[in-house]
């Protein structure tokens, strides 16, 4: 296909009102956005001012590299971060970024509609061949994330073990306990280092729930190498069979399931670290409780680490969080590390002023309000003819 954004006001008002419904839906069911620790919503609007202004020419030209439809078909095997969340961050935080820069008069009409087109094209053509299944996101489907095909099922389901005593299910749960704690704190206060997909029906009453834990080692972030510097693994993906539990997936790429305590209804139990090649290695599941450990370890060496910045520092660093949520999708295009990933970087002007806020405007209530503005159409010029 030819280059991005090439949609006109119509289409493109059209998707962002698609994006705003489902966003307004889900952020009104979501849990409190502040930590103790984080000003959480401070760092999601540097990251969104950062976002609309750099965000379009970095997807032109990560596109350029290679077309979006291959990054999101390269994105359907374990051990990489070309997931349902970041599909979802890299339309959505961008409009966040539009929303706050709108009433300030700092979105232009014409590069508005030249940018959020880019953006939200290359979005979508990249989800589409990700999920693969006719929808774009879990919400349109019910809440179903399958981006793994049977091959990759089958492989899962093979290498997981029959979880047969209370002890094997309690170190599967202290094990899963430290990742998802870990990842969270890790990247800020938000789940994008940890992602389920599923329900991967295996036809005999039993469901797949697929578990990944991403980049949690030594990578691209800059506190994780005082952190993460003696982890074994940076990348785990587990395989959890189910019997009689229903799963619902969400595009932040959390479950939930009935029962609650889903874990109970454990029969087998695989973990993998994925290779860059495809292949997976199986982990030996005498090693979860040494792995837990190792975890545990870089959680309280990260909890030393961020107590010890300043705001503006912890604000950096999860707006860094958020920007780079567009970077596997530079990664699997091979140009990474050709792109700036330096924030903040255009949001300086605006930087004081949003740095200060705790609270998050309350949008979700007032239906009538679109969530994400439209693109007003262009006012109409008076000529002397019609005077």
């Amino acid at each position: 296909m030819t280059g991005l954004g090439g949609w006109d006001r119509d289409e493109t008002n059209r998707w962002i009102l698609y994006h705003g419904k489902i966003a307004r839906a889900m952020t009104a069911t979501r849990t409190a956005l502040e930590s103790a620790l984080i000003p959480v919503t401070a760092y999601i609007l540097v990251a969104g001012v950062e976002c609309y202004r750099r965000h379009p020419d970095m997807m032109r030209e990560i596109a350029a590299a290679l077309p979006p439809e291959e990054i999101g078909a390269a994105g359907r095997r374990p051990g990489n971060q070309v997931d349902s969340v970041h599909h979802w961050s890299i339309a959505n935080i961008y409009l966040v970024g539009r929303q706050v820069l709108a009433p300030f008069g700092m979105v232009t009409p014409e590069t508005d509609l030249a940018g959020t087109a880019t953006v939200l094209d290359f979005w979508k053509r990249a989800a589409a061949p990700w999920r693969a299944d006719g929808h774009l996101q879990a919400w349109d489907a019910g809440g179903v994330v399958q981006p793994y095909d049977d091959a990759v099922v089958e492989e899962l389901v093979a290498g997981a073990a029959p979880v047969t005593d209370d002890a094997t299910r309690a170190r599967i749960r202290k094990l899963n306990a430290a990742l998802t704690s870990y990842l969270f704190l890790l990247y800020f206060d938000t789940r994008a280092g940890y992602q389920d997909t599923g329900p991967y029906e295996l036809g005999d009453g039993r469901v797949l729930l697929v578990r990944d834990f991403s980049e949690f080692g030594v990578g691209h972030f800059p506190w994780s190498a005082a952190v993460a510097a003696d982890l074994p693994y940076s990348n785990l993906t587990a395989a959890l069979v189910l019997d009689g539990v229903k799963l619902h997936v969400t595009d932040w790429g959390t479950s939930t399931a009935e029962p609650d305590d889903y874990l109970s209804r454990l029969e087998a139990f695989g973990l993998f670290t994925p290779h860059p090649d495809g292949k997976l290695e199986r982990v030996s599941l005498d090693a979860l409780d040494e792995l837990a450990a190792a975890v545990k370890v870089a959680q309280r060496r990260c909890y030393r680490l961020i107590a010890g910045m300043d705001r503006n520092e912890r604000i950096d660093a999860g707006a860094y969080v958020y920007f780079t949520f567009l970077r596997p999708f530079a990664e699997a295009a091979g140009i990474a590390d050709r792109l700036d990933w330096t924030v903040p970087r255009d949001s300086l002007d605006l930087y004081d002023g949003i740095a200060t806020l705790d609270k998050m405007p309350d949008v979700e209530a007032d239906d009538s309000i679109p969530y994400y503005t439209p693109i007003p159409e262009p006012p109409i010029l008076e000529t002397k003819a019609s005077r």
